[in-house]
């Protein structure tokens, strides 16, 4: 058997399976768990996550909102098994949101979903997500 190298544990550690992702909780900065990663836009061409739907809200399943949130801007914290984002409950409440019907067609969102969801996170340091 091959002796495996830092760099092959390294980058072990820095993936993970896509299906483990979902179900994931979201922090603001204050630690406050704002909602949990229930699914991601993978580009089909590049393979690289576009951004992760949030959802937020509701009880078992019913008033629940979804919001796109770009990839970019979720940093995985060890310390608290979740991924931590630059927003507050208020900042999540006014972002782009959508059913979970709208959001079943994700490849075909049409310029206007595309441009508000850069124009309200890109101020928060996300790059653009096509």
């Amino acid at each position: 058997m091959a002796d495996v190298s830092t760099a092959s544990v390294d980058t072990a550690r820095r993936l993970i399976l896509a299906s483990k992702v979902n179900g994931t909780p979201v922090f603001n900065g204050k630690r406050e768990r704002i909602g949990e990663v229930d699914d991601l836009a993978i580009g089909k061409r590049d393979g690289k996550v576009a951004f992760a739907i949030l959802s937020f809200g509701g009880f078992l399943g019913i008033g629940e909102t979804y919001h796109p949130i770009p990839w970019s801007i979720l940093n995985y914290n060890t310390d608290l098994n979740g991924y931590v984002v630059s927003l507050n409950k208020e900042q999540l409440r006014a972002a782009p949101s959508y059913s979970k019907d709208e959001l079943a067609d994700v490849g075909n969102m049409d310029e206007r979903l595309r441009d508000s969801l850069d124009s309200y996170y890109g101020p928060l340091g996300a790059t653009p997500i096509w």
